[in-house]
């Protein structure tokens, strides 16, 4: 290698340090403005600190003349101004030719170069600042954005001023450079996170596993829940082994809780979940816990025409029906002795864990009347009862409270009968004598036979009477009727 080649590498290697990052046309640009006072504001240049004095910080921008800037553009602490050596960019503002220097602004280039980051499409942070009646206002490294109210959230926000002085992440929109315009959708980027999200969990998510999730819409068939930006349907049915009238009587909105997932449809994106099957079924075990002839108390939850359901423990119901309410009254509808949500003391009749049911009786519970009977209404003894009901077949007559026994159509009279009420009448007081008791069945047999009775005579004295009213009125021969009045008349 000659000595001219040694002179030329030293001398490109020279001048590359001298520009730095600039090139010629650059640094001839700075020289000439320095030298001339052309206008070389707004040009953004890359400099090396040289010097920081008192309030100011020297930098060499590669040409003759230094740039200067206050030491507050890098913050109020001062651990944030950079070493001699520090490479920094800079926006020069203008030439002073007495100082002979460039007036620089740090924040200037952090502006300009926020700009040219903002287009459509990119992701920007920002400090809410501000709120009008439209949106919010939001700076961007320094640019003021703007944010319609309907771009905050996924959802309506009732007071957008809960995100004031709050950094926050959005999407940019509109840029207008021209006029100063940013426009921003946090909204964009919430829906565009959420569809990842979403994306993601439909592609994990299997049917059986548990996950957590958050309440966001309660129906009166349910619940939707969040289980990771994926919505699936918590029906009222699975809430809980019990009964459930309303989804809010179980969960509330914003409510964290753990559901079983149940069934994936991926196809049409839906999602069934299961918050009873995350809980011990009530019905394992329940012939262990409640036995037949065992009494406890429950609460009733629902009347019916033919009972009462009982809760006995969350999430497991009784059946009271109808006929096992009262030995002494007869029940037409359960809300003549109990009322929902008061709490009752039962009898275990029947355990059928297969089937979930329970059968319990209120009855039990109260002395039998049907207990001695049998010793207190002797075969052919004559007791005083009450008619109660009429059947086809024949009159139930109560002797005492919760006794009835039947009067059978035929024991009804000696002669033959062809409607009950023509002998005896509903809540009528008659003699009855006793055929026979059947305390196991809780049955007994009537008879008004062989007994005086004042129906009969009744009975009997009407017909007799409607027999003399039909005579009377019937016409004489040759037309003549007798009147009222005794006379004779032609008819």
């Amino acid at each position: 290698m000659s000595g001219s080649d040694l002179f030329e590498e030293d001398w490109e290697r020279e001048v590359a340090e001298a520009l730095g990052d600039s090139n010629i046309e650059e640094l001839e640009d700075l020289t000439i403005g320095a030298e001339t006072g052309r206008d070389t504001s707004g040009t953004v240049r890359e400099g090396r600190v040289q010097q920081v004095s008192g309030d100011m910080v020297l930098v060499d921008l590669g040409g003759k003349s230094p740039g200067m800037l206050p030491i507050g553009e890098f913050g109020k602490d001062r651990k944030s101004v950079p070493n001699p050596g520090a490479i920094v960019k800079v926006v020069i503002e203008r030439f002073d030719e007495r100082e002979g220097l460039f007036i620089l602004s740090k924040r200037k280039a952090e502006v300009e170069a926020a700009w040219a980051a903002l287009e459509p499409g990119a992701t920007v942070e920002g400090v809410v600042t501000g709120m009008n009646k439209g949106g919010l206002e939001v700076e961007v490294r320094g640019i003021r954005a703007f944010m319609p109210a309907s771009q905050v959230d996924i959802g309506h926000v009732h007071d957008i001023s809960v995100f004031l002085q709050q950094t926050i992440q959005a999407e940019v929109t509109q840029v207008d450079r021209r006029d100063n315009n940013v426009v921003l959708s946090r909204r964009k980027l919430l829906e565009r996170e959420k569809a990842a999200t979403r994306e993601q969990t439909l592609s994990e998510l299997a049917e059986g596993e548990v996950r957590e999730g958050v309440v966001r819409n309660i129906t009166e068939y349910g619940a939707f829940v969040d289980i990771g930006g994926v919505d699936g349907l918590l029906h009222i049915s699975d809430m809980s082994w019990g009964r459930v009238k309303d989804a809010s009587e179980v969960v509330e909105m914003g409510q964290r809780l753990q559901v079983k997932v149940l069934k994936i449809d991926r196809n049409k994106e839906r999602i069934s979940l299961g918050l009873k099957q995350v809980m011990a079924n009530p019905w394992d075990g329940v012939e262990q816990r409640y036995k037949p002839s065992q009494r406890i108390t429950g609460r009733v939850t629902r009347l019916a025409d033919f009972g009462a359901f009982v809760e006995v423990e969350p999430g497991l119901e009784g059946l009271v029906p109808i006929g096992e309410m009262s030995w002494v009254k007869r029940v037409r509808h359960p809300s003549e002795i109990i009322s929902e949500g008061s709490v009752i003391e039962v009898e275990v009749l029947q355990v059928d864990p297969e089937k979930r049911r329970m059968s319990l009786g209120m009855r039990q519970i109260q002395d039998n009347p049907w207990d001695g009977v049998a010793s207190r209404y002797r075969p052919e003894s004559v007791v005083k009862g009450k008619v109660t009901r009429l059947a086809d077949f024949g009159a139930f007559v109560e002797v005492e409270p919760g006794i009835e026994g039947l009067v059978h159509i035929s024991e009804l009279a000696d002669r033959r009968v062809n409607r009950v009420s023509e002998v005896v009448g509903q809540d009528q007081e008659v003699q009855v004598r006793v055929l026979s008791v059947d305390p196991d069945n809780q049955r007994m047999s009537l008879s008004l036979k062989g007994v005086s009775t004042s129906a009969e005579a009744v009975f009997q004295a009407e017909e007799a009477d409607k027999e003399e009213k039909r005579k009377r009125k019937r016409p004489r021969r040759g037309g003549l009727e007798t009147g009222n009045d005794g006379w004779l008349s032609l008819s």
